[in-house]
């Protein structure tokens, strides 16, 4: 099947598969038993094997629609990637298929009261205990939780080495007795985020991802799959065309309305190169390492500017269009999730640009000496 055929299929499919607004779930397993679920992932773990082409294709063509994927986007975007990348085989076969399927949902848990920008600063323990290992702590700004299933957690598991070198990442069931999770509304009036409580969780050892203290490592890996994931909109959904909608919205015989839309859409074109280059460059089996945290930063500044447009073209009425105020409100948590933009520029300037870097007096010292966050 060449390109453009495969373009028209996917939308008559998404034409017949959208109207019934379907449940998420159910959209989920239609969407991956019509081979548009996973499309670049390798299909010995139950991905279709595809190219970066026909991925670009699909999400063209679902722009127009409103798709319910949100609540399958961290599994999509964030651990189902750092599962194929640093899982073993057996974890693989367990969990990326019904991920892929929309038959459990994920969460990623690594921020904490205390360790949000400084993430390795983390206190949640796991200990030994015989054949698994023991959970105590608190995770913070946790988005999907209170309908995941399954959660890639982060915790400290040695605190005599230096902070970067004593943590090492598990697979959580976020149903296990001991795990409680409480949303949080923010000023959308929405729970976008969730904090979650661990008393004494037991996680079973093959659950571990990577070797034990290297759990940094695994997190490097799931970090730049966040960051790409966000700047390119991946398993998001819904996402419709700004510079579409304002047209709608908006007087285009104003030269001065037109000027900006064009302005947005260099931004938004500019963005969508960039986030393609960089997603040939991985499946060319190139890292891009620190650019990909330069892609987050272009859109949060994106979203930001949308914004700001948005309530200056439209007016009074960005008060009163539900779409349009959700929107604007929930804009400022893009400079925050994934990393903030003044922790996404020391990232660019230090890693791509060659810059020197902060100076740092924590990275040679054990954990149990320093204090940091919440600890005393």
């Amino acid at each position: 099947m060449n390109l453009a055929e495969y373009r028209r299929t996917a939308r008559q499919w998404l034409v017949e598969n959208t109207a019934d607004d379907p449940e998420p779930k159910v959209f989920m397993a239609r969407l991956y038993d019509a081979g548009y679920s996973g499309i670049t992932w390798p299909a010995q773990w139950g991905g279709q094997g595809l190219t970066q082409a026909e991925e670009r294709a699909f999400a063209a063509e679902s722009r127009d629609f409103s798709l319910p994927t949100y609540i399958f986007s961290i599994g999509l975007g964030m651990t189902g990637p750092t599962l194929v990348d640093r899982g073993n085989d057996e974890q693989r076969k367990r969990f990326v298929k019904p991920l892929l399927r929309g038959e459990e949902i994920w969460c990623q848990l690594f921020s904490e009261p205390g360790a949000g920008s400084d993430v390795a600063s983390l206190q949640t323990k796991a200990v030994r205990d015989g054949e698994g290992w023991v959970v105590d702590g608190q995770k913070v700004w946790t988005s999907v939780a209170q309908v995941a299933d399954w959660g890639l957690l982060l915790a400290r598991t040695d605190v005599d080495v230096p902070k970067h070198k004593g943590l090492t990442m598990f697979v959580v069931d976020m149903h296990a007795p001991g795990v409680t999770v409480r949303p949080l509304k923010d000023m959308t009036g929405r729970a976008h985020f969730n904090e979650i409580f661990f008393d004494s969780v037991h996680i079973p050892d093959e659950h571990r991802i990577g070797e034990v203290n290297d759990g940094w490592g695994v997190a490097v890996t799931t970090l730049l799959h966040e960051r790409l994931s966000i700047s390119s909109g991946v398993g998001m959904g819904g996402q419709r065309d700004a510079v579409q909608w304002l047209r709608e919205k908006v007087d285009t015989s104003d030269p001065y309305v037109r000027d900006q839309l064009v302005e947005l859409y260099i931004r938004q074109r500019a963005m969508a190169l960039f986030n393609q280059r960089l997603s040939q460059e991985i499946k060319a089996g190139i890292f891009p390492g620190a650019r990909g945290s330069g892609a987050k930063l272009m859109l949060a500044e994106l979203t930001m500017f949308q914004a700001d447009l948005a309530t200056r073209l439209v007016g009074p009425e960005a008060l009163v269009d539900e779409e349009l105020s959700h929107a604007i409100a929930l804009a400022p948590a893009m400079s925050l999730g994934g990393g903030t933009n003044e922790i996404m520029r020391n990232i660019v300037g230090d890693r791509v640009l060659g810059l020197p870097p902060e100076p740092r007096v924590d990275k040679t010292v054990p954990f149990k000496d320093l204090k940091v966050g919440t600890q005393a």
